[in-house]
């Protein structure tokens, strides 16, 4: 079982175990906020209630070895602006990441992305890393692509789009190259 460590500290963020004791941060930064989660393959959350659930979920996974979650807070304020991570099986690693639209358009996903890909490379157990994004999410495959992932293929209907009337999306498939 993958272990990455609970606290990474980077240039202007640090990276930190996602806990329930976050659920109002995450909640107001940007779990609530509909422009943040209009892509994602989770809903919106409407209580702070829904993102307590949300992260006792992620507790329970964390604890099996199948995800790694990690709230991302400024340095300087240790304000908490998104969140980033990985589910894992096997040697695959998926990377995700969502950030308050306060801090969009600053390299905070960027840097954030590219720290947890560090963590992921040092481990012994990784056979591939990808990510997909919405394909109308041109913001979020900018991150990937500024972190070193290339794009494989655009995959019809690949997920369902929960925060856009619960349609089927394409999405764009990336990869990090491993040589």
């Amino acid at each position: 079982m993958p272990v990455l460590p609970e606290k990474t500290e980077l240039e202007r963020v640090i990276l930190f175990r996602s806990s329930v004791t976050d659920a109002e941060e995450i909640f107001y930064a940007y779990a609530s906020k509909p422009e943040a989660t209009k892509y994602l393959s989770w809903k919106t959350h409407e209580t702070i209630e829904d993102t307590r659930a949300y992260l006792a979920i992620v507790e329970k996974t964390r604890r099996q070895g199948l995800q790694a979650s990690f709230s991302v807070r400024l340095k300087n304020s240790n304000r908490l602006i998104g969140a980033c991570g990985c589910t894992f099986s096997d040697g695959l690693f998926q990377v995700g990441y969502v950030f308050s639209p306060v801090f969009w358009g600053m390299g905070f996903a960027t840097e954030s992305c590219r720290g947890l890909l560090s963590e992921i490379l040092k481990l012994k157990q990784v056979n591939r890393i990808c990510s997909f994004v919405d394909v109308d999410n041109h913001a979020s495959a900018r991150v990937l692509e500024k972190s070193g992932f290339k794009q494989e293929q655009i995959a019809p209907e690949y997920f369902i789009a929960h925060n856009q009337g619960g349609i089927r999306k394409d999405a764009r498939l990336f990869s990090y190259p491993l040589q």
